[in-house]
């Protein structure tokens, strides 16, 4: 059944940590000999017979994050007739059975176990299957297996899909911790993830290297919770602030991002090792709301003077950073005068772009049966204020770098589109400004993952934004 031309197709929705695995998974399949293909699938593609097994990574954070999985695993059914379609991920962790009796096509396997997926291609790949149906009854079979010898609440094998090269990326993003001690009581992925556990901090800094001789110019630090990394070095404990600290000390160049900090965890010790320069000045910060009372009832670990405190040190290391956090709108009883605190403290802190999103019971979570709940018509509200807060500072924070010259990362040629004479190519900036650069079409283009210079020139209108730029600005040079 499988040949060159099998075909592994790879969907990934959610988190920067399901892009790293998806990464490392297409990586093991490649290594055996397989074709992997990584571009989102949608109703406009053709039906592709080649394509043998499909990926799903899937999200749980939102009811919403689980219904766009399950349209995308009918359309994988659709576009893709001889393949067997395996959903993995945080929602395949909790909704098992609901995903299975989707279609005999469908084989699930919870993202606590997805570390041993690493094992399915040298598996299949000189097994005989005369129908997707009997490689899904295979794959079943084999998960089966796995539930059966797993330790409940414990990740299995989870540092295994950390991948060497990176397929889809040219910011490759390396996962450091997996897993969340917290209770807080809206989080459902605490319980799909499991417990906390760390990468050794040994591996850590060796795989950073590599990326750093490998030539790639930043690597995103990535975690499901960053203030519970624990490793041991030399013997003594070490903490995320420590793991930074030795990872500068013992790269040369490359640049490090940071994807997600806990305000709690941002203090004068981790201020002092972020103001290095290969720190990249862009942070997010997993707020949530910005009422001391809202933050009890979810069982959020600091107050929001935790917050007010760690906008406070990051501006003090980095000048003006780009600041970004999460909310929850409408969480269970939360008032007008608390959302009012939540923007007023959006607004002292300086924050340029908010993820914001209305509260979604999740099964399983103590929220799920709190009240009151805050009306849809009332959180929409809400949601259409922080819209226009970040419409408002976003465009603010690209002005106040116009005319300043900035380093920034080539992205790859998928982001660059051809208009009749010009070239355009997508950059990500040190502080995170998505750039739009123009290029004559017979210029020399910087090659994807190259370290450019760019000089921002002004915020894009809504009529011209395209894919993920913000910001026109213009090339520089190339630095390396």
């Amino acid at each position: 059944m499988f040949g060159s031309n099998s075909k592994i197709h790879f969907e990934t929705l959610g988190c920067k940590l399901n892009q790293v695995e998806s990464e490392g998974l297409a990586a093991c399949f490649v290594n055996a000999g397989f074709t992997a293909d990584m571009t989102p699938v949608t109703a406009a593609c053709s039906v592709d017979n080649d394509v043998v097994l499909c990926f799903i990574n899937t999200c749980t954070v939102t009811a919403k994050a689980e219904q766009k999985a399950r349209r995308i695993i009918r359309l994988l059914l659709a576009k893709y007739p001889q393949s067997a379609v395996v959903v993995t991920g945080c929602y395949a962790q909790l909704g098992r059975k609901e995903i299975l009796a989707m279609d005999e096509r469908v084989c699930v396997l919870g993202g606590q176990y997805k570390g041993r997926l690493s094992e399915i291609p040298e598996r299949i790949k000189n097994e005989e299957f005369d129908s997707p149906q009997k490689l899904s009854a295979f794959l079943n079979g084999t998960f089966d297996s796995i539930y059966k010898n797993a330790a409940p609440g414990k990740i299995d094998s989870p540092f295994r899909l950390l991948p060497d090269n990176f397929i889809h990326h040219t910011r490759p993003s390396l996962k450091i911790q997996d897993g969340c001690n917290c209770v807080c009581t809206y989080c459902a992925i605490r319980l799909a993830r499991g417990k906390s556990v760390s990468l050794d901090a040994e591996e850590v800094i060796q795989r950073v290297r590599q990326l750093e001789n490998n030539g790639h110019k930043e690597v995103v630090i990535t975690t499901v919770n960053i203030g519970q990394y624990r490793s041991k070095w030399q013997d003594k404990t070490v903490d995320f602030t420590d793991l930074l600290e030795l990872i500068l000390q013992n790269t040369n160049s490359i640049h490090i991002r940071i994807s997600s900090l806990y305000p709690e965890i941002v203090d004068e010790r981790l201020a002092k090792v972020i103001a290095d320069e290969r720190v990249q000045s862009h942070f997010h910060i997993s707020v949530q709301s910005g009422s001391d009372d809202v933050l009890l009832k979810m069982k959020r670990p600091y107050k929001i003077e935790a917050v007010y405190r760690a906008c406070r040190l990051l501006k003090q290391a980095k000048g003006n950073p780009f600041l970004a956090c999460d909310i929850i709108v409408g969480f269970p009883g939360e008032s007008d005068s608390d959302f009012e605190l939540t923007l007023s403290m959006l607004k002292e802190c300086g924050f340029t772009f908010v993820h914001a999103f209305p509260f979604s019971a999740r099964p399983g979570t103590e929220a799920y049966k709190m009240r009151p709940m805050v009306p849809n018509s009332i959180a929409k509200v809400r949601m259409e204020a922080l819209e226009k807060f970040n419409e408002e500072s976003k465009k603010a924070y690209i002005e106040s770098y116009q005319g300043q010259v900035l380093n920034a990362i080539a992205e790859t040629v998928h982001n660059a589109r051809v208009f009749k004479d010009r070239v355009v190519v997508h950059a990500v900036t040190e502080n995170f400004l998505h750039c739009k650069l123009d290029f004559p079409k017979d210029a020399q283009i910087p090659q994807p993952g190259s370290l450019i210079q760019v000089r921002i020139r002004r915020p894009l209108s809504r009529e011209e934004v395209s894919g993920e730029s913000d910001t026109l600005a213009e090339f520089v040079s190339v630095l390396s």
